[in-house]
């Protein structure tokens, strides 16, 4: 983990500079943060994706998890104390933050991930579907043999029904199944493939 975040580190720090001599990668973020706001004249976005993928692969051995929640503690600390430079952060993960003790630090985070401003921000809405896609329907929907309304209603029941709010109608888009189904023309399982499906199977007397 610590490999990784060093690497990212190290290609942000070619570009915004101040590489320090110490190898904490929690000094190491402090600095660049402010660096990125020195250099540009502007506050920093920080942009983080499954941030407790590290915990959730060790999630078994609570010796290696207590390493990663302090390596991660101290990382994330950052978000907090150098707030002076961050115009917004984002991130996103399977665990709710405020149920992981690494941000137990910070008080400047919201969750939204149920509020019904930003049902859309993480997926493609139907709007976003029929406006910014319609070459790639049109062309699924020829190499398919049907029409473009068939198209976009088998685009519908096979990636569309991701909800970010309980009270809301609208749905989005899985990208990463719609991407794909447009690259291959065809209306496989692809986030399905994305994971790592086991057959479970017992002898029966």
């Amino acid at each position: 983990m610590i490999e990784k975040i060093d690497d990212s580190l190290l290609e942000y720090e070619a570009i915004y500079g101040k590489r320090t001599e110490s190898k904490d990668v929690a000094i190491r973020f402090r600095n660049l943060i402010k660096a990125a706001f020195e250099k540009t004249g502007n506050q920093v976005v920080v942009l983080v994706d499954e941030y407790d993928k590290p915990l959730l692969q060790h999630v078994l051995n609570s010796e290696v998890e207590d390493k990663i929640r302090s390596v991660l503690k101290g990382f994330y600390g950052n978000l907090k104390s150098e707030d002076q430079y961050i115009r917004f952060a984002f991130i996103t993960g399977v665990t709710r933050f405020d149920k992981v003790s690494i941000f137990s630090d910070l008080n400047n985070l919201n969750d939204i991930s149920l509020n019904s401003d930003f049902t859309s921000v993480c997926g493609i809405s139907q709007t976003e579907l029929e406006s910014n896609f319609v070459p790639e329907i049109v062309f699924m929907a020829e190499e398919n043999e049907i029409s473009k309304e068939e198209c976009l209603a088998e685009l519908k029941k096979n990636y569309d029904g991701y909800h970010f709010s309980q009270d809301t109608e609208t749905d989005v888009y899985n990208p990463f199944s719609l991407m794909n189904a447009f690259f291959n023309n065809s209306f496989g399982s692809y986030w399905f493939s994305t994971g790592t499906p086991i057959v479970r199977s017992k002898n029966i007397a």
